[in-house]
């Protein structure tokens, strides 16, 4: 069938949403700007490039949208639950409803969209759940997170999950940036800086490698690794490499023991090493990545996990957001068109969540997830292909039912990057 700028229209129409304004399929390229938004203090909005008749109240409204459904108390849409009070405070958490647990990576994301969207008291919350429950306090995991717990507690002694911990420290860092140093928990830079110095310095705060805990970045290849105990410390997982962050810390980290310095360094080498490794595990063809790979981006074929599946769904957007926050890698560039392609081959309406990275489908069904995700790449792609993914990601609306959490979370994030509200505080 041929594909025309017009196919994401159908989009909407299929899944029952209009469009909110009359938009003409725009056949221009879009244009990344050659300086990125730390240093230019601007934040692109794909929606208003795409169609300039949209207003900032009703991108505004999509995203208060989103904020009620997934934050709000609807019991089909929720993933944002109080749970009571301690000494810190009010607690909550965020639940992963698929597998009815709570999540390093879902808590940290739900930070991370409290943050963007000043939303103090829901930061808070999430954050005094985290620290109280998740967060090892002795042992050689000490200052780790555990990533899978219940609404009652952490009864699994479960692993890291390097992710969580890089969204919970950002997340930090934006808060205490944009509303100040609080007390005890709260005092959020002070916490920022002791996971990254966890992340970093694990090994030399044990005296070595104490019963199989690692680093959560192996400081040789100057990569996060996928989990920082025993073997699972040997590879990473390249969408866990966020450069954009990288580059932040290169600036704010205060470093262990008077090693300010080297360890600004070391992250700084991170994100140049991010990068490459990006162009590594993408497929010369169709852009894909592994959801796990060697350090050499080589995929790591466990459990299936050498091919296109859901943890992949995120990679693009980390090498767009960079490119948007830094513009320091254009081969970034080259990695979305060359992604977006891909897709739009597959069928704009009908594309899998699944592959190999060559390319062969290992799915049927959509995700929601993989179609917002690809809308925020757009932030750098240069062919104007890119418009039928952001108008393909406008026309999403919330999650619900079971499989809300992880779609959800995607969406919602990828709205706040394609309307220029998930900024550097």
């Amino acid at each position: 069938m041929k594909k025309t700028h017009r196919l994401p229209v159908l989009i909407a129409l299929l899944l029952g949403h209009a469009l909110p304004v009359a938009a003409q399929a725009r056949v221009d390229a879009p244009i990344p700007p050659s300086v990125g938004a730390f240093a230019s203090g601007s934040n692109r909005n794909l929606f208003r490039e795409w169609n300039p008749r949209l207003t900032g109240a009703a991108i505004q409204a999509k995203l208060e949208a989103y904020w009620q459904s997934l934050f709000g108390t609807g019991a089909d849409r929720r993933v944002y639950y109080p749970s009571g009070a301690n000494e810190h405070g009010p607690l909550a958490y965020v639940m992963d409803i698929g597998n009815d647990d709570i999540r390093s990576e879902g808590m940290s994301y739900g930070m991370m969209i409290a943050v963007q969207m000043n939303r103090k008291a829901e930061f808070d919350a999430l954050w005094n759940w985290a620290k109280s429950n998740m967060q090892y306090r002795t042992g050689p995991r000490a200052g780790y997170f555990q990533w899978r717990c219940t609404p009652a507690g952490c009864p699994f002694n479960a692993s890291p999950a390097s992710d969580g911990e890089e969204y919970f420290a950002t997340a930090l860092f934006f808060a205490g940036h944009r509303w100040g140093k609080g007390a005890g928990i709260y005092d959020y830079v002070a916490e920022a800086n002791a996971i990254l110095d966890v992340m970093l310095h694990k090994e030399e705060m044990n005296g070595g490698v104490v019963d199989s805990v690692y680093n959560m970045f192996d400081r040789t290849q100057k990569q996060v690794v996928f989990v920082p105990l025993r073997r699972s410390a040997s590879f990473t997982d390249p969408s866990y490499h966020l450069p954009a962050f990288y580059e932040l810390w290169g600036r704010w980290a205060e470093g262990w023991k008077d090693q300010r310095d080297a360890d600004r360094r070391f992250w700084l080498e991170a994100a140049q090493r991010s990068r490459r490794l990006f162009a590594q595990a993408a497929h010369p063809e169709t852009g894909l990545t592994p959801d796990y790979s060697e350090f050499d981006g080589t995929p790591r074929h466990v459990g299936g996990h050498g091919d296109f599946r859901f943890d992949a769904h995120r990679t693009a957007v980390n090498w767009a957001v960079d490119y948007a926050w830094w513009a320091a890698d254009a081969n970034e560039k080259v990695l979305t068109d060359r992604l977006q392609a891909f897709f739009e081959s597959q069928g704009m309406t009908t594309y899998a969540n699944q592959y190999t990275v060559a390319g062969a489908p290992l799915a049927r069904e959509q995700s929601s997830g993989l179609i917002a995700s690809n809308g925020a790449a757009s932030l750098a792609a240069t062919h104007p292909r890119a418009w039928r993914f952001v108008e393909a990601l406008w026309s999403l609306e919330p999650p619900r039912g079971r499989w809300r959490y992880y779609n959800g979370l995607l969406q919602f994030m990828a709205m706040l990057h394609a309307s220029g509200n998930f900024r550097i505080h």
